[in-house]
């Protein structure tokens, strides 16, 4: 599983926020953000004030998995970010659609103002996609949420959105414990993978 963090935030803080889902049969990979962010303007701002460091991020991400494939495929390896890192893990499986173990989204949603175009090519070939939010997030409008799982859903992702009246900006119990039924299936598919095989 690769952790992505927050603005503000460190590796060894989405590390600890997601202690709970340590298990075996799973490693966990955190980058870290140079200056503790991503990029350095709202994920809602026009994308071309966000670069060069959006594109530099996105490729941060894309290397690391580059590495991981070497001993896992994406298939079996599940994206998870929140707050900033939701929104770069989430607009990262976008433009590389393909086939993930999972793409999971905390308090995020695609990255751009309202209209940039969504035409990007590929497919999540059935990813399972999870986002969750509050429905009165102060940094994340619930309808850019609904509409990422939208875009998402178009892409050919099997995506869950969960909005939760009145919580924080924050990573909520039930968030963690669908996580943890997404690695469970994953655990599941592996199983049934390994037992054709034979």
């Amino acid at each position: 599983m690769i952790l992505v963090h927050g603005r503000g935030a460190t590796a060894e803080d989405i590390l600890l926020t997601c202690r709970g889902l340590v298990r075996p049969g799973f490693a966990f990979l955190a980058p870290q953000a140079a200056g503790n962010a991503w990029y350095p303007y709202g994920f809602m701002e026009p994308l071309e004030r966000n670069e060069p460091w959006l594109s530099s991020a996105l490729d941060l991400l894309a290397g690391l998995l580059r590495r991981v494939e070497e001993t896992v495929p994406a298939a079996r390896v599940i994206l998870l970010g929140f707050s900033q890192g939701a929104c770069l893990t989430l607009e990262f499986a976008a433009r590389n659609a393909r086939r993930h173990g999972a793409v999971v989204g905390l308090s995020g949603g695609l990255i751009g103002t309202d209209g940039t175009p969504r035409d990007y090519p590929g497919s999540l070939a059935g990813t399972p996609v999870l986002l969750g939010c509050s429905d009165v997030d102060p940094h994340i409008p619930a309808t850019r949420v609904v509409e990422s799982g939208e875009v998402l859903r178009g892409l050919g992702g099997n995506v869950e959105v969960h909005l939760y009246p009145g919580m924080g900006h924050e990573v909520s119990g039930e968030e963690l414990r669908l996580v943890g039924r997404l690695m469970a299936a994953l655990e599941r598919r592996d199983e049934v993978g390994e037992a054709a095989s034979r």
